[in-house]
């Protein structure tokens, strides 16, 4: 099972930062993800730091497999503390999730988890663990087994108190409320993604307010179990001539979607298979070449230059007009979570043509880059693949 997680988040209404944090890692090597989710006190710079140092150091610890009790003592102990209100405080959610299913959940403060299982929402048994240093704070820990098709969503409290004194909601969204509207939002939409169903969630919280402006920072995380999405990207002649059969018969019969990415290999995979190409002048947009078309294709491009724009997009964000084809090229590998490269190694000369922008890098230095990327900001699970 792949694990499908995201965050959605939007600040208090006139604050310049979140007081909440999330911060999530996954772990290719154990199959395992650790996430966290942590609202400091208050909101602006304050409780951002607070938000942001919890978060941080809880992940630490639990990646360290460190005793849970100790270490939130020590989270809890290191916060620095508020000159006004004379405390420190930060509530979190930590869940510690392996793709076979079993998931461990530490909560302290934050409104409890909601589980949804088979369109149901599921009240697991758990174990209250007491601080030794601060009497009012109560861990709550959950050993769960999930499987194929359920959810997990953790939120902060500015989702359940959102509406909180409005003439409609005088004790705000609450739980109950949010689990009403998750269970009919997955009833509509079986399969949305944890994204689309964490940005529902904040959408949900801020048009409970009365006048649409969030009245705290509003997060919330969903981890979704579900089949993964696999994407296949052929970019670079092989190194080997009398095996470019080989790699090309490979290629086209792969499951996964399918993207080639360079002139060279499409002409290649084109000869080999007896598969034209068809270019559409018409969707060129800007100095990038147009995106092209194959039979059995999902998505046919320039190399270089295209890799080298989509790297920026990914890295910056889309901030162009007109959609081009790095841009599709993005959303081809954004709507993926498992992401294969195969890399050609033949050195191709077009590479140091010296009229082209000196910022262009050697094509297996800009798939390590996006590699790179796609792991640690978009959280996929990216294989590199030198033929």
């Amino acid at each position: 099972m792949f694990i499908d997680i995201d965050c959605a988040q939007e600040k208090k209404y006139n604050q310049n930062t979140y007081g909440d944090y999330f911060l999530s890692k996954r772990y290719p090597d154990k199959d395992t993800l650790i996430a966290v989710l942590s609202d400091g006190l208050g909101s602006g710079i304050k409780a951002n730091i607070l938000a942001t140092m919890t978060a941080t150091m809880l992940l630490k610890f639990v990646e360290a497999s460190a005793n849970i009790k100790l270490a939130c003592e020590v989270v809890m102990n290191s916060l620095p503390v508020c000159q006004v209100r004379k405390i420190s405080y930060s509530t979190f959610s930590v869940a510690h999730c392996s793709e076979d299913g079993e998931v461990k959940i530490v909560e302290e403060g934050n409104p409890k988890f909601i589980y949804i299982s088979d369109g149901k929402v599921v009240e697991p048994e758990y174990t209250v663990i007491d601080s030794d240093t601060f009497k009012n704070r109560h861990m709550h820990v959950y050993k769960l087994k999930l499987k194929l098709g359920d959810r997990l969503i953790f939120c902060s409290d500015g989702v359940t108190q959102a509406g909180l004194g409005s003439s409609d909601l005088k004790l705000g969204l609450r739980r109950s409320g949010l689990i009403r509207f998750l269970l009919e939002k997955i009833k509509d939409t079986p399969d949305i993604s944890s994204s689309e169903l964490a940005k529902f969630v904040v959408r949900v919280a801020i048009n409970t307010e009365p006048d649409r402006k969030a009245k705290d920072d509003t997060s919330c995380c969903v981890i979704y179990y579900r089949e993964p999405r696999r994407a296949l990207i052929f970019t670079g002649p092989p190194y080997h001539q009398e095996k470019d059969n080989e790699y090309a018969n490979e290629f086209f019969k792969s499951s996964a979607k399918k993207a080639i990415c360079g002139g060279t290999t499409a002409n290649l995979i084109s000869r080999e298979l007896n598969i034209p190409v068809r270019c559409d002048i018409a969707r060129s947009v800007g100095k990038l070449p147009a995106v092209s078309h194959m039979d059995g294709i999902d998505l046919v491009t320039e190399g270089i230059l295209t890799l080298t724009r989509t790297v920026e997009y990914l890295e910056n964000g889309f901030h162009e007009k007109e959609k081009n084809a790095a841009y599709e090229l993005m959303q081809f590998l954004l709507s993926s979570d498992c992401i294969e490269f195969m890399v050609g190694a033949k050195l191709n000369q077009a590479h140091y043509d010296p009229n082209l922008p000196i910022e262009i890098e050697i094509r297996k230095n800009i798939i390590k880059k996006m590699a790179k990327i796609l792991e640690d900001k978009y959280i996929k699970r990216v294989t590199l693949r030198y033929i």
